[in-house]
C-alpha cells in the first residue's frame, strides 16, 4: 500500500462549501449572526448624553443650569413623571454634572458636550461612587440601613458620592423613616437622586427635603420630530402619518415612542416605505376618518349605517375598546373645535373640519351627555365577556339617545302640557309594535327625568 492511497486532497476538495462548521452552519450565516447579537434598540442607542438631548424638558435643564452656575446645588433631588420621559436618564446626567473633571474645568458643570474623567464609567455603570439602586429589591429597612451607613465615608475617586434610588416609592414606611435623618443633614460629599412614577406615594416628609422636579409629557408634534430624526440616522422611512400614529400611542413616553419605531421599523423590507397602513395595524388602531364616520352616524342617529361602520372597522382588525376610546376622543374634540376653533385640534384639515362641523350642529348639553355615555360604554366593552357584542349594544343606545331631549327640556316640555318630541323606534316585523312603542316612549321619558327628578 503506497502513500497515494491515504492521500485526502481529493476528498477535501470535494467538501461542500457551505458546511464550513461542524454543525453544518454556512459560513455567510456567521456574521449575520454576529451582528444580529450586538443590535442595540433604539431606545439605548439614542438615550441622550447631555442636557441638552433631553426632550421636552427646556424648564428643567434651565432651572438645573442656573442652579449649578450659581453654586447653589440642592442635595437631594426628586424626579417624578410618566414612564419614558427621562427620570433615570436624567439622574445619570446629574450624576455625570456633579462630579465632572476634565483638564479645564474642576467644578460641577450641566455642559457635557466633552466627555470627563468620570463620564464613560458613570454611563456603564461601573463608577464605584456612584450607587444606582432599585428601590423594589431594596424595600426592607434593614438594607436602607446598610445602604446609610456607608454614606458617612468620603469618595475613592469622585467630588461627590452619589446615590441613585429609581422607583422610590416602593420603599417600606420603616425604610423612608430610616432615610429622614440623613436626608436632613447629610455629610457634603453625598448626594441623593430619587426616580418615581407614582409621586402620591412618597410621604411629604421626604419631599419637603428634596428638590423637585416634575418631567412633562413629550408633545406629539416634538416626539415626531424626534423619531423623524431617527429614522434619519437609521436610513428607515416611515409616512409622517405613521409616525403620528405612533406618537399618538406613545402617549407622551419618549422611550414608548423609539420602542414602536424599532417595532415598526422591521414591518417593511430593507429600503422600503413603512405606510401608516401598516403602522396602523401594528398598533391595532382603527382608521381615523372611518372612526370619524361611525361618530357622524352616532350623531345622526344611524343605527344601522353605525353597526355597519363598526363591523367594518372590527373585520380590519380594530378592537372594540380602542373604538370606543376614539369615540371618546371624537366627542372631546367636537367640544374643544366648538370652541376653540379645528386649529386646537392638530388633526388633518379635513378630518379637523369634520369634528368642528359635528361639534357647531351639536349643543354643550348633547356633547356632555354624549361623553358621560361614551364613558360608560367603554367600561362596559372593556369588561364583558363578548366586547364586540357590548360594543353593538353601545352603539345602538348611543344611535337611539342622539335624538332624546335633555332633562331640561324634557321637564319645561311637561310643565307646558306638551308631550316632548322623542324619536320613534323601529316598526316591529308583527303584532304588538303599539305597545312596544309606548313603552320604549315612556321608558325614554322616565330615563330622561330620572337626574332631574333625583337631582
Amino acid at each position: 500500500m503506497s502513500d497515494a492511497d491515504f492521500d485526502l486532497t481529493e476528498d477535501l476538495a470535494e467538501r461542500d462549501p457551505d458546511t464550513s462548521d461542524m454543525f453544518g452552519a454556512p459560513a455567510a450565516a456567521l456574521p449575520l449572526a454576529a451582528s444580529s447579537a450586538a443590535y442595540q434598540v433604539l431606545a439605548r442607542k439614542y438615550r441622550p448624553r447631555r442636557f441638552e438631548d433631553l426632550i421636552g424638558q427646556e424648564a428643567m435643564v434651565r432651572t438645573l443650569a442656573n442652579a449649578f452656575t450659581s453654586g447653589r446645588i440642592a442635595h437631594a433631588f426628586m424626579l417624578t413623571g410618566v414612564r419614558g420621559v427621562g427620570k433615570t436618564t436624567t439622574a445619570r446626567l446629574l450624576a455625570r454634572a456633579l462630579n465632572y473633571e476634565s483638564a479645564e474645568v474642576h467644578a460641577p458643570t450641566v455642559n457635557l458636550s466633552e466627555e470627563g474623567v468620570h463620564c464613560r464609567s458613570i454611563i456603564e455603570g461601573r463608577h464605584m461612587d456612584v450607587l444606582e439602586l432599585d428601590a423594589a429589591t431594596r424595600t426592607k429597612v434593614d438594607e436602607m440601613r446598610e445602604l446609610l451607613d456607608s454614606v458617612r465615608y468620603g469618595p475613592v475617586e469622585a467630588r461627590y458620592k452619589v446615590y441613585i434610588i429609581d422607583e422610590v416609592h416602593m420603599l417600606s414606611t420603616a425604610a423612608f423613616n430610616a432615610l429622614l435623618k440623613t436626608l436632613e443633614e447629610p455629610p457634603p460629599h453625598a448626594k441623593f437622586i430619587f426616580a418615581t412614577t407614582e409621586i402620591r406615594k412618597v410621604p411629604v416628609t421626604i419631599l419637603s427635603r428634596c428638590q423637585r422636579f416634575d418631567l412633562r409629557r413629550v408633545e406629539p408634534q416634538v416626539l415626531v420630530k424626534n423619531l423623524e430624526a431617527i429614522c434619519a440616522q437609521e436610513g428607515a422611512r416611515v409616512e409622517p402619518e405613521g409616525l403620528a400614529l405612533i406618537a399618538r400611542a406613545a402617549e407622551g413616553s419618549v422611550r414608548d415612542g423609539q420602542s414602536l419605531l424599532d417595532q415598526a421599523i422591521v414591518q417593511a423590507e430593507h429600503g422600503e416605505t413603512v405606510s401608516a397602513a401598516v403602522v396602523r395595524d401594528m398598533l391595532g388602531l382603527a382608521d381615523r376618518s372611518q372612526t370619524i364616520t361611525l361618530f357622524e352616524h352616532l350623531m345622526g342617529g344611524r343605527a344601522r349605517e353605525a353597526i355597519e361602520a363598526f363591523r367594518t372597522l372590527y373585520g380590519f382588525g380594530a378592537d372594540p375598546v380602542q373604538v370606543m376610546l376614539d369615540l371618546l376622543e371624537h366627542a372631546h374634540g367636537s367640544s374643544v373645535a366648538r370652541m376653540l376653533g379645528p386649529e386646537a385640534l392638530g388633526l388633518p384639515g379635513e378630518q379637523a373640519a369634520r369634528l368642528t362641523a359635528i361639534g357647531a350642529q351639536a349643543s354643550p348639553a348633547i356633547l356632555s351627555r354624549l361623553w358621560q355615555m361614551l364613558l360608560k360604554a367603554h367600561e362596559e366593552v372593556r369588561t364583558a365577556p363578548q366586547p364586540v357584542a357590548a360594543a353593538e349594544m353601545a352603539l345602538l343606545r348611543l344611535c337611539y339617545a342622539a335624538d332624546l331631549p335633555s332633562p331640561e327640556e324634557a321637564l319645561k316640555a311637561l310643565q307646558r302640557g306638551d308631550a316632548p318630541s322623542l324619536p320613534q323606534p323601529p316598526a316591529t316585523p308583527s303584532g304588538g309594535g303599539g305597545g312596544a312603542r309606548a313603552i320604549a316612549a315612556g321608558g325614554a321619558v322616565q330615563a330622561s327625568l330620572r337626574p332631574v327628578l333625583t337631582g
